[in-house]
């Protein structure tokens, strides 16, 4: 996965069968969807695998059982299947997570579990574990730091969890083994069209060096998530809006809050909403709130009224009520929504279905979804290229394909999480002593980590490091920014660059990470 190798791929004169825009789960899965079918395929993005709203997930592989609620049988049987799927393909990114519901009356649990047994049995053959009730005594011991008034009883199911940015870098490298070309930090700035005004290529920026060049192709999917309106404009400067960009902020604190194996899970919010706290890498994820956005972001902020709302809502069921000097991380993810035929809808209540939509120009837009159906996602959309004659005819194998790192779970230390590449970072940490030293003294992240992304995953800045290789800016924000200089300087040796690198990456990386701290 080196990028001067797959940037001289990109520019070569060739009609590619399929192109991508966008380096997100959608882009990154389509990615290995067209390459394993046989079709030559390249991915282009504009910044960083998984920049944007792809890294700023709750971190949960799920049916979604608020969906079950709403009556989406389809949508959550679909994503309990893939659910199933992804944790046969990519072990070691998939964990099992015992979510526990509190009972504050006494019908409660009773309530969930029966509703509970149906999301069960939905996912058939591909589930992950048996709801069970738990009576007062065991709720109280499996939710050990929520308040016990809110835990008369309690029901315990299963859901996945994962680190999506990880899995973002390893379909990236699984698209590259199956013959793709992937690209970070290519920017789509025009298409091109024949005589006929169908799309046959897009104009391309290097974000590095600035060159532009064309490139030709017989199929370009849109795969931008929020930013797919901006693309569509380029196809149609008149196109109305496709998706609504939808906020979400996540609050990440101490375990200590929530010290037990389980996650929890509030069902129902005061905004009608679920919130979730959930065991994330040794802290505590929290979230989520859902605020209708005007504009797409890369770095969107938090909105005081998120912060204080996830703060209450905490506040009303943990025994230890964090604070805002509890936080060591507030991230931000924009959700791309498909957007609503009845204006007046609220976020909540739209459909976290994905579609496809093929333009008249050809151009093929897949809209909304989230992280858990990414393969399906993928799958329709080269079916919809096929059957819009854009494509010729090839069967999906993507059900059963193991992704790069594939090996059995092992969750005794945190390179875990690189899978079969743990033992290439193990050998670099002996190449040198200061490789084998953290990146961090309160956190398990090795200096080998920042050489194996520079030289294996693209990696070119401090952030891409910092926040989505090693997850250190989404964990402890202000130790990530303790941490910059210190990357800087080892990143500099393996790319070649100067002092005014350093400092200047220092500096860039640390003006960021005040976003992610108050």
């Amino acid at each position: 996965m080196k990028r001067a190798d797959q940037l001289q791929q990109a520019k070569t004169d060739k009609v590619w069968d399929v192109v991508i825009i966008g380096g997100g789960a959608s882009g990154l899965g389509i990615a290995v969807d067209a390459a394993n079918r046989g079709y030559s395929t390249l991915l282009l993005e504009r910044v960083d695998f998984s920049k944007g709203t792809s890294s700023r997930s709750t971190k949960l592989v799920h049916g979604g059982v608020r969906y079950l609620a709403q009556g989406d049988v389809k949508l959550v049987r679909e994503a309990l299947r893939e659910r199933g799927r992804l944790a046969k393909n990519a072990p070691h990114l998939f964990k099992s997570e015992s979510f526990i519901i509190p009972g504050e009356k006494w019908w409660t649990a009773y309530y969930y579990t029966l509703g509970l047994s149906i999301y069960d049995a939905l996912a058939g053959k591909l589930s992950i574990g048996r709801t069970k009730y738990l009576n007062q005594r065991q709720a109280n011991e499996e939710l050990c730091g929520v308040k016990p008034e809110k835990l008369n009883n309690a029901v315990c199911y299963y859901d996945g969890q994962f680190d999506d940015s990880r899995l973002a870098i390893n379909l990236a490298q699984t698209a590259i083994e199956q013959g793709a070309t992937v690209v970070n930090y290519c920017g789509v700035i025009g298409l091109d069209k024949n005589a006929q005004g169908k799309v046959c290529g897009v104009k391309v920026k290097d974000m590095i060096d600035g060159e532009e060049f064309d490139v030709k192709a017989k199929c370009v999917i849109n795969a931008t998530g929020v930013f797919t309106n901006e693309i569509n404009k380029m196809d149609n400067p008149s196109a109305g809006d496709t998706i609504v960009p939808s906020q979400g902020i996540h609050l990440v604190i101490d375990r200590k809050f929530l010290p037990g194996a389980s996650a929890l899970m509030v069902p129902k919010t005061s905004d009608g909403r679920v919130l979730f706290a959930v065991p994330w890498h040794d802290k505590l994820v929290v979230g989520t709130t859902d605020t209708l956005v005007k504009e797409a972001e890369y770095e969107p902020k938090p909105l005081e009224q998120e912060v204080d709302f996830i703060l209450k809502t905490a506040k009303d069921y943990l025994v230890e009520a964090p604070t805002r000097e509890d936080v060591r991380c507030v991230y931000v993810g924009l959700r791309p929504l498909a957007a609503p035929k009845d204006s007046s809808q609220s976020t909540k209540e739209v459909s976290r279905s994905h579609k496809v939509e093929v333009n008249a120009s050809g151009l093929v837009d897949i809209i909304g979804g989230k992280w858990t159906t990414y393969r399906q996602m993928a799958e329709d959309t080269i079916d919809a290229a096929i059957n819009a004659g854009l494509l010729p005819q090839k069967t999906c194998h993507t059900e059963n394909l193991h992704i790069h790192g594939y090996a059995p779970a092992d969750w005794s230390t945190y390179l875990g999480f690189y899978g079969s590449d743990r033992q290439y970072i193990e050998a670099i940490a002996k190449e040198n002593p200061e490789y084998a030293e953290k990146i961090h003294p309160d956190y398990p992240f090795f200096m080998a980590e920042v050489i194996w992304a520079v030289r294996e995953e693209m990696a070119l800045s401090v952030e891409d490091v910092l926040a989505r290789r090693a997850r250190l800016l989404f964990l402890d924000a202000r130790a990530a920014s303790d941490s910059a200089e210190k990357v800087a300087q080892v990143m500099a040796k393996e790319l070649g660059k100067d002092e005014a690198w350093i400092a200047d990456q220092t500096q860039q990386f640390q003006d960021l990470a005040k976003q992610y701290y108050f």
